[in-house]
Parts: structure tokens; C-alpha cells; sequence
């Protein structure tokens, strides 16, 4: 279907990519990953034709179309809603321009030409197309009274959602996506897991959602060193496997017969515990056939995340009543919060509005004042903070040894090699540790706000968007942190496999009120009650 061959891409002194040879076949979809400046959203690039390689290219199949999710959100704003998704497909979209026009223009000359043109029309599904893009649209959370407005009138959120429509109209032969759930709601991104799993033809994705990349890849694709090796399974299939090649590598004297046959039974296992059934048994076909010899260790960096604390909370957490915030521009969101937080619980704190949620930390931790309402935290507790925005920790131009000694508590704890051994855990080390605070990329900083946390030991987390600007290898391993975290947790993430994997709590506020359970994540979202609850909830006005 779409092939790359002898790919290279440079820039300066920097090679990206060298003689790259890979293939991307019919029924598949593929998970680019690699470490950040790996070059993932590049080759999305160099594939579709956005960007010319410095060698090389790639092909694709005669008579195929591709599609690419448009990153340029404000490209289509002066077409109405529906019209931009019609325009994801270009061929029908160009025949169906023609049509119109000689149809306003009528005559004996321009009507063999209409009849072509009505053949190829019906030939493309032309007929049912404007009702094919209103049903995405619906899918995607874009209500009918929208389909004929302007893009440009559209909040930034909708227009990513009409974008992602646009992508998905008329059934592309290969379609390409970069980040697809950015801004995307629970409901919509478990919409279009379930749409990319049956979908019959290429995909090709990155992505930093590792629950998305689990339920649509039967194949990952790892950038390393240059090239691109194409592997079998999921993402999580890729990451156990190459950690489970990494220790066996480590054990040199490990027989090998041993090691084949603790890889076979690992892959095995795996393959059983495959989640969508119609990709199922195609990709347990896949696993069977797959040698040992594949499974290659990474030479991925994992920082490692660490959470100690300082001392043990005692039974009283944190208590709030009756608290009530407002927005900026005067939306009510929440009101009437009431909750005692337990010793023990990690919470995940929702709401429909991302707003709610981060009034919700920033008046608990004392940075804003809310409408009404109080909240008291236990006198045994700590409390560490990552906020949604942290540029106001970086606005000082010192290199990092000295921004992370500000919160150094004792003498000791001030020394310079103390604190590289934070930095070093998450990958600032030799002269890396030396780099300006305010020249750092969205990821470092969110390395450098871990590496506060950590130095701080409190016992309660408190996290807003915690995975934004993190590449997957940091994910995973502040997802396995916040795992065996023994303190409390608050926090709030669109990361699926995060908050499912950690949180034993669920909190939504909403303008009605707070919705709170004892449950895991999947079991609150797919409980009719709680849905039925949720839409009462965020309909009521303000009291």
C-alpha cells in the first residue's frame, strides 16, 4: 500500500532518519514512537508530502488516497463546518465544485459533461456524502445546530474535532495522524478507538496516549538510532517485551534456550490478552509467528521517578465544603463541593470543563480565592503541587543546579551533588544539569517540576495535566511512580491508562454539584447511572 525507500532526512549536521526501508500495509494500524526529537512527526510529514527528504521517498500505491489530520486549525475558517469536512476528501470534493457550477449554468453544451461527472459522483458515494459528514460530526460531539457555521466562529476545541472529521471522511485508503486525542474529550477518543479498531484500511498514528495506541495498533513502529523497525502488538506488547530483551541482555549467561522459552511463553500470554476482538485473532496469528529473535532491547531513558516522603500523614487529609467557583468570564464552575479526602485515596478529579478542575487545585492550594466555601488540610499532611501552567517557575535565567536548589530544606540537601542526583534521575546530567531554565522545551520543564516534587517528599500529590509535553518513556514511568506511591493523590489527566491504572476514587465537579465514587475509571464511566447522573448534573443552572 505505502512503501519508504532508502529514506534519509538531515538537518545541518543532524540525520534523522538514514536509509530507511519500511512498508505499510492494508488492515494495519501503526504506531510511530520514538523519543522526543526522534524525528516522529517529521516522517508523518516526509510521507505525506509536506516535507521533502534529503534522499530517498516513499510510494504509494496507484489509485489510492491519502489523508492527513491538519494540524493548521485555522486553515478552513472561512468555509462553513460541514463544507471543510467535505473537503477532506479533495477528488469527490472537486467533482462535486464542477457539477454545482455547470449546473448554475445550465446548457445543451455542458450536459454530456454533467453526466460524466454524475457517474463519477456515484461512483464515489457522492450522493450520500453530505449525510456521511453530518453523521461524523454528530459522532465526534458536534451538535447539527453547528454543521453550517463558520469554522472561524468555532471554538478551538470544536475546529480540532471538525478537523479530525475531515480526516476520517470518505474512508481514505491511508490515513495519517499526528496526536489525534490532543483537546479531545473521554466519550469522543473511546469513539474513535472503537472507529480505528474495525477500520479496514492503513493507519498511521503517533501518539502519546498509551491506552489509544493499545486499543487501535497491530503494529508499532520504534524510531531508533535513524531507523525505523516495525514490531508486532500494541504498544504495551512492545514496551514488556524490549524491557523483558534489556534484563536478559543484562544476564549474559542466561542459556539460551531459557531465554526462548521465557520470550515464547511471554508472548503467549500476551496474545491472549488481546482487547478488541476483531483484531484479535489476525494479530494472535501475528505473535505466533514472531521469533524470538525480533524482540530487541531499546536503548530507550527512562527517568526515574521516585516519590518518597518526608513523614506519614495522619488519618485527617482534607476537607472541603460547600465550596463554589466561577470562571473569568463569569460561567459557573462548580458549586456545592463537599468532600473529605480519606488517608489512602488517589483521586482522580473530573469535569466536562477543564477550567473546573484547575480553579479546583489552585484554590485548594491557596493560589486563587474561591466564590464560596471552605477547605482545611490535616495538620500531618504536605502538599506538592504541578500546575496546568508552570511558567511562572521559570522566568529567572539560572542554569538548573541552581533553580532546583530554591527549594533545598537544609544545608546538606543544598550541595551541589545532591541535588545533580535529582536532575540526573530525570536525564539532566554532566553538563545538561547546566542548561538556562528559560531555554527549556514544555517536556523539561515538566521534568524539572518532577524533579521539585520529588525533592520536596510531601505526601500528598496534587496534579493537573501531568503527562502534557512528556514523551511516552516519561509516561510510563510516572505512571508506575504514582502506582506505588504510598501518600495521597489528587489529579486530573485525559492520559486513559494513567488515571485507570492509578486512581481508586473518582470526583467530578460540575455546576450541579460533585459526583463522587469508589470506583476505577472504566467502571464510572460505563455505569448508566452515573451517565444519566452527569447530564442532570451539568444541565442544572446556577442556585
Amino acid at each position: 500500500m505505502l512503501s519508504v525507500n532508502n529514506l534519509s532526512v538531515q538537518f545541518g549536521k543532524r540525520v534523522l532518519f538514514d536509509e530507511v526501508n519500511v512498508s505499510f500495509t492494508t488492515g494495519n494500524c501503526y504506531g510511530i514512537i520514538g523519543a522526543n526529537g526522534a524525528g516522529k512527526s517529521t516522517f508523518l510529514k516526509v510521507i505525506s508530502g509536506q516535507i521533502d527528504p534529503t534522499s530517498g521517498g516513499s510510494h504509494l500505491e496507484p489509485g489510492k488516497r491519502m489523508s492527513v489530520l491538519e494540524q493548521n486549525h485555522n486553515r478552513y475558517d472561512e468555509f462553513p463546518v460541514l463544507e471543510s469536512v467535505m473537503r477532506g476528501n479533495q477528488p469527490l470534493f472537486a467533482v462535486k465544485t464542477e457539477m454545482d457550477q455547470l449546473y448554475a449554468d445550465y446548457s445543451d453544451e455542458n450536459a454530456d459533461r454533467i453526466g460524466e461527472l454524475q457517474v463519477q459522483f456515484e461512483e464515489m458515494n457522492g450522493w450520500n456524502a453530505e449525510s456521511d459528514a453530518a453523521a461524523l460530526l454528530s459522532n465526534l460531539g458536534i451538535a447539527e445546530a453547528l454543521h453550517y457555521t463558520q469554522m472561524s466562529d468555532l471554538d478551538p476545541k470544536m475546529k480540532v474535532r471538525v478537523l479530525l472529521a475531515q480526516a476520517l471522511f470518505g474512508n481514505p485508503d491511508v490515513l495519517i495522524m499526528d496526536e489525534p486525542t490532543n483537546d479531545l474529550d473521554y466519550e469522543t477518543i473511546s469513539w474513535l478507538e472503537d472507529f480505528l479498531a474495525n477500520y479496514d484500511n492503513t493507519v498511521i498514528v503517533v501518539s502519546h496516549d498509551r491506552h489509544f495506541l493499545d486499543s487501535v495498533c497491530t503494529h508499532i513502529a520504534d524510531i531508533d538510532f535513524g531507523k525505523i523497525n516495525l514490531f508486532s502488538g500494541n504498544y504495551t506488547f512492545w514496551y514488556e517485551s524490549s524491557q523483558l530483551a534489556a534484563r536478559q541482555r543484562a544476564q549474559q549467561n542466561k542459556k539460551a534456550e531459557e531465554k526462548a522459552k521465557e520470550l515464547q511463553e511471554f508472548i503467549q500470554r500476551f496474545s491472549a490478552n488481546v482487547a478488541k476482538s476483531k483484531q484479535a485473532t489476525s494479530r494472535k496469528k501475528m505473535l505466533e509467528k514472531l521469533k524470538v529473535d525480533e524482540i530487541k532491547p531499546s536503548s530507550r531513558r527512562y527517568p526515574a521517578i521516585i516519590f518518597d516522603r518526608e513523614r506519614e500523614a495522619g488519618d485527617q487529609i482534607l476537607q472541603v465544603e460547600k465550596l463554589k467557583a466561577y470562571s473569568e468570564d463569569g460561567d459557573l464552575l462548580f458549586q456545592k463541593i463537599d468532600l473529605n479526602l480519606a488517608k489512602g485515596d488517589k483521586v482522580a478529579i473530573l469535569s466536562k470543563d477543564s477550567r473546573a478542575s484547575t480553579a479546583f487545585y489552585q484554590i485548594i492550594t491557596g493560589h486563587q480565592k474561591a466564590e464560596e466555601g471552605t477547605f482545611q488540610w490535616g495538620v500531618t499532611t504536605t502538599q506538592s503541587y504541578l500546575p496546568l501552567d508552570n511558567s511562572s517557575y521559570f522566568s529567572d535565567d539560572m542554569n538548573l543546579v541552581d533553580w532546583l536548589r530554591q527549594w533545598a530544606k537544609t544545608d546538606e540537601e543544598k550541595e551541589e551533588v545532591y541535588i545533580r542526583g535529582f536532575l540526573g534521575k530525570m536525564l539532566f546530567s554532566g553538563e545538561e544539569a547546566l542548561k538556562k531554565s528559560t531555554v527549556l522545551s514544555g517536556g523539561e520543564k515538566v521534568r524539572c517540576m518532577l524533579s521539585r516534587m520529588m525533592m520536596l517528599r510531601a505526601n500528598v500529590l496534587l496534579l493537573d495535566e501531568p503527562t502534557n509535553h512528556l514523551d511516552l518513556e516519561s509516561i510510563t514511568a510516572f505512571n508506575n511512580s504514582l502506582k506505588n506511591f504510598k501518600g495521597n493523590l489528587l489529579l486530573t489527566t485525559h492520559d486513559h491508562e494513567f488515571v485507570q491504572t492509578v486512581a481508586n476514587r473518582i470526583i467530578e465537579l460540575t455546576p450541579g454539584g460533585v459526583i463522587d465514587r469508589y470506583t476505577t475509571f472504566d467502571e464510572y464511566m460505563s455505569d448508566k447511572g452515573i451517565r444519566e447522573l452527569r447530564e442532570k448534573m451539568y444541565g442544572l443552572e446556577t442556585v
